[in-house]
């Protein structure tokens, strides 16, 4: 598969649908990374998952993910030497509480998924280690209970902090001291007690400035009757804090340990999460567990394209049986895209595990390779670079391709003359089907359809009309070239009967009749008068502008009686119409009264020769001679 097949055939589009029914990042991080497989034995056993998943949801309704959530990167922080905190424990306490509930219930549903529970057999229950951690953690902080140590601390932390408050509330309460005191509460700044007072009366406090307000009006200050009281609380908070560190490290200590474990837990879950998301979305479209082979044989019964919405017309399809080549014709807007589009996405959608929309009945190949040409609408302007494009995409296709390939080609050889077009896409056909590959094509060009028709191992297959609503049916009929539906249109809107049955001998044997027309029927020039048509009269010696080739000429021999006239133009004669240049200089204003204009009319080596004849040269004579006797010879 190649980045193309996948953005062509909406792949990863259908990815983000099945993402969206995971519980947690750990699903949808598998499916980010999940590809169609090429082999049996893998899709096979996809599939089975997923069909397991969906019994299980089908008889139980849900699955309890609850807790679950992505703890890989506290695992790598783990490995790195680096200590959980509170809620980092938490995450992986609730973690490992959703592994053994999902694993008991796994268990529980032998009957339903035989595969899908015994993976639950492999993952670990950490019922003491979960037990644990809830003990010590309560509120993301350590409680007090996590050790005697800690417990004890923390009682004399209460202590101190409480004597601390009796003398500031002592102060606090003083009559004495309220002409000092800007507010009249306890506030704490940089872990230290301290009173807010007015900065004009600070030096009439005894204690430590601490902190002073942002207008500079009010100054906390720690009173020196609690400051050993506050050292010691800062010594109490520092033995807390080691404590603290030493509870959650044992923590941190006792997941490190069980490692290699819960990773297995992890992944289980995360496989668990993606496929019960397939299953998920299996249920929201009704899908089904296809046939499986891997020798090409792709059979759809009412398959739907899974991105469509609405009434969506159900595709009946099928290749690899009776013939490796199909060739589909239809109208514009017909669907003929809908269907490539539909194959090669179902059959992705299998590889990957997925469900698929589609009767019990379907049958989906398993392939090496899925390629695909399916242009985008390109401007006329654009045409050249767009046939290029997919020429260069069908080198790169057939360089790679091989009897394990599915190929899809949306109007193969368009974008460039007609005949050289299809004389290309057949010899493309061709090559790709001597290869091996499975391909379907759809085309407009009937030498196509022509071709398919005479081979065996073609078939053709068309998209339904409405003659009478001129609509497309969306339907495909295999086994039957495109009707002329440029003939029922022309029909519809009155083009004549004669000439509808004409185009039809045409198409079938293209014997055209090439009659000359009725000469009753042309239109005769009227003769005008030579002086009324005021026409130049072009001269020997003119210089003209040959329209054709943007370039310049010398008259040699005026008009005659067809409009033509003799030009002198890249040292030869040429015969030109009239109308094809255009006068650039008379030759009046070219060359002088009396100038030899047959001069004009001879190369410049004869030219040259006869210069040097007229001087006498012997060289220019011996020259002559030497001609001359050759000719004789």
């Amino acid at each position: 598969m190649n980045k193309m097949t996948f953005e062509k055939l909406q792949y990863n589009e259908l990815k983000e649908i099945v993402k969206s029914y995971c519980v947690s990042g750990l699903g949808k991080k598998m499916i980010d990374n999940l590809k169609p497989s090429s082999s049996m034995k893998v899709v096979k056993n996809r599939l089975n998952e997923t069909t397991e998943a969906r019994s299980i949801l089908d008889v139980v309704g849900h699955v309890p993910f609850l807790g679950v959530s992505n703890i890989e990167s506290l695992l790598q922080n783990l490995e790195k030497g680096i200590i959980l905190d509170p809620s980092e424990l938490v995450r992986v306490s609730d973690f490992l509480r959703g592994c053994r509930k999902i694993k008991r219930f796994m268990l529980d549903k032998e009957f339903f998924a035989p595969v899908l529970a015994s993976y639950a057999n492999s993952m670990s229950e950490f019922e003491k280690m979960e037990e644990e951690i809830d003990f010590s953690i309560k509120g993301n902080s350590v409680d007090s209970a996590a050790s005697k140590t800690l417990r004890q601390i923390r009682r004399n932390i209460e202590a101190v902090e409480e004597r601390v408050k009796e003398r500031l509330n002592k102060f606090i309460n003083s009559n004495a001291n309220k002409k000092y005191i800007q507010e009249f509460f306890i506030s704490k700044k940089n872990d230290r007690y301290t009173i807010p007072i007015k900065a004009s009366y600070k030096n009439q406090v005894a204690g430590t400035v601490i902190e002073a307000s942002s207008k500079g009006s009010t100054v906390f200050i720690e009173l020196n009757t609690v400051t050993k009281l506050n050292e010691e609380l800062a010594s109490l908070k520092a033995e807390e804090a080691i404590e603290e560190y030493q509870i959650l490290a044992t923590l941190s200590g006792m997941i490190l340990e069980n490692m290699d474990d819960i990773k297995i837990n992890l992944d289980l879950i995360s496989q668990y999460d993606m496929v019960f998301a397939k299953a998920k979305f299996s249920k929201h479209i009704d899908g089904i567990e296809p046939k499986l082979n891997d020798y090409g044989h792709i059979k759809l019964v009412k398959g739907k394209h899974p991105l469509l919405s609405g009434e969506v017309v159900p595709l009946d399809f099928e290749i690899g049986r009776n013939y490796r080549s199909l060739i589909i014709t239809g109208p514009n807007a017909g669907g003929k895209t809908i269907v490539l589009k539909t194959i090669g996405l179902l059959t992705l959608a299998t590889m990957s595990g997925f469900h698929i929309n589609a009767d019990r009945a379907t049958v989906i190949s398993v392939f090496e390779n899925i390629f695909v040409d399916i242009g985008d609408n390109q401007s006329i302007e654009n045409a050249l670079s767009t046939f290029s494009s997919h020429m260069k995409n069908l080198s790169e296709i057939m360089r790679v391709s091989n009897n394990h390939t599915l190929l899809l080609f949306d109007e193969i050889g368009s974008g460039t003359e007609p005949n050289e077009g299809s004389a290309l896409a057949i010899s493309i056909l061709e090559e790709f089907y001597h290869m091996g590959c499975m391909t379907v094509a759809t085309t407009h060009y009937g030498e196509i359809k022509r071709f398919s028709e005479m081979h065996n191992d073609f078939m053709n297959a068309a998209m339904q009309f409405n003659s009478e609503t001129l609509e497309p049916k969306y339907k495909l009929i295999i086994g039957k070239s495109g009707e002329s539906n440029a003939l029922w249109i022309s029909e519809k809107m009155n083009i004549k009967e004669n000439v509808l049955k004409r185009a039809k001998e045409y198409m079938n044997n293209k014997a055209y009749r090439l009659e000359i027309m009725n000469e009753a029927k042309k239109r005769k020039p009227k003769i005008v008068k030579e002086e009324t048509q005021n026409r130049y009269e072009y001269k020997k010696g003119d210089r003209v502008k040959l329209l054709d080739h943007d370039d310049i000429a010398i008259v040699y021999k005026g008009i005659n009686n067809y409009g033509n006239l003799i030009v002198f133009y890249n040292e030869a004669f040429m015969e030109v119409n009239v109308k094809r240049l255009s006068l650039d200089i008379q030759a009046q204003e070219l060359y002088p009264e009396g100038y030899d204009l047959e001069t004009l009319f001879v190369d410049h080596n004869t030219r040259k020769m006869q210069h040097d004849l007229e001087r006498g040269s012997k060289k220019a004579l011996r020259k002559i001679q030497k001609e001359i006797r050759k000719n004789k010879g």
